[in-house]
């Protein structure tokens, strides 16, 4: 059985863009472009929410990103999410400013997927508030999926 990822925006946004001009954004580009490769070794979703962010802004980059998206799995976003998001940002677990990084997170929890693949380090993929988060959401009887980079996924091997 294949295991579940659920692909946040900023995976989107690194596969699509153009080139970068800066290492760091080249190193992630060529990173996700290397994961996507072996994308078929997994179960993909996104939600409605990362249907809508790169549906969002520059309209050639929208077109881009919603071609990279198109015939993956959409998850439902239902009110237990949203209040679920909602309290990891009343419990200060996460920034008011960042509800939809809250609701990522929320989306990918209670869909039960094992992996929520990001490039979002501050907000998401950041060891900290993970284990905040992890902790919350243990004594609510639910499971933080592994959270990490597409580098993470492949074990940083981008050789073969």
């Amino acid at each position: 059985m294949k295991r579940k990822v659920y692909i946040e925006t900023s995976v989107i946004s690194y596969l699509t863009a153009r080139p970068s001009k800066t290492i760091l954004g080249a190193a992630h580009q060529q990173l996700t472009q290397s994961w996507w490769e072996k994308r078929f070794e997994y179960d993909l979703f996104v939600s409605q929410s990362v249907w809508q962010e790169c549906a969002a802004g520059n309209p050639d980059a929208a077109t881009r990103r919603l071609a990279a998206i198109e015939g993956l799995d959409l998850l439902v976003i239902t009110e237990e999410m949203i209040a679920l998001a909602e309290a990891l940002i009343s419990q200060r677990l996460i920034p008011a400013k960042a509800i939809e990084d809250a609701l990522h997170i929320a989306i990918a929890t209670l869909h039960h997927v094992d992996f929520l693949l990001t490039w979002n380090c501050r907000h998401i993929a950041n060891p900290v508030i993970q284990e905040g988060i992890a902790e919350y959401l243990e004594k609510q009887g639910l499971f933080l999926p592994v959270i990490c980079t597409p580098e993470e996924l492949t074990g940083g091997n981008n050789d073969e």
